[in-house]
């Protein structure tokens, strides 16, 4: 997998488009860091490609949400309704 700057996606567009012609993924870093993905579809369709990608980030949403209910400590179902019953009252 390739990784581009931002700055590259302004200087030289035409390599960065042509290798992922190839490639099928690069990466888009801004400041060193990774901060998106692009992924070819010229063969695929958009649709299908876009449920993809936002099925993956629910997913990793969700396995995130996990582990920091795990660290924290999961709640009993009388916190549960208690935390129900303030949010009610506090309406």
């Amino acid at each position: 997998m390739n990784f581009y700057s931002v700055r590259d996606l302004r200087t030289t567009p035409k390599t960065i488009w042509e290798n992922l012609a190839v490639d099928g993924e690069a990466v888009i870093t801004n400041n060193g860091k990774p901060t998106a993905i692009l992924v070819d579809i010229a063969d695929g369709d958009f649709e299908e490609t876009l449920k993809a990608v936002r099925q993956a980030k629910a997913t990793i949403a969700f396995n995130s949400m996990r582990m920091r209910a795990a660290e924290n400590g999961y709640m009993s179902d009388e916190e549960i309704e208690a935390e129900i019953q303030a949010a009610r009252q506090g309406d």
